[in-house]
């Protein structure tokens, strides 16, 4: 038994519950991001052709570390996805939204 772990190293399990709303999801075309020293807010939104003004449907905030746990989860994602559907193609768009958009 020399080499049992030690409690604080076993991982510990969790359940995560998905509700029935949320279950659904939130479809968003655009992702605002801000930050402060202490945190990043991403706002989840849609825009639709025609329409001038668009709402958040979903605001997530985190610490630095999360926000960077997630670009690394977001990265290691998108690898798996095109190596099993092939590269996934952005249109060209440079701006991180359009221009003239306003945001209140």
């Amino acid at each position: 038994m020399a080499n049992a772990p030690k409690p604080e190293q076993q991982q510990q399990q969790m359940t995560i519950e998905l509700g029935e709303k949320e279950a659904e999801g939130i479809y968003s075309n655009l992702a605002i991001i801000s930050h402060s020293p202490a945190e990043f807010v991403i706002d989840y939104t849609r825009i639709l052709p025609g329409v001038p003004k668009a709402r958040v449907h979903a605001r997530i905030v985190m610490t630095p570390q999360h926000a960077k746990l997630l670009l690394h989860a977001l990265a290691d994602n998108i690898n798996k996805f095109e190596q099993q559907y092939g590269e996934i193609v952005v249109d060209g768009q440079q701006q991180p939204f359009p221009s003239g958009m306003e945001i209140n």
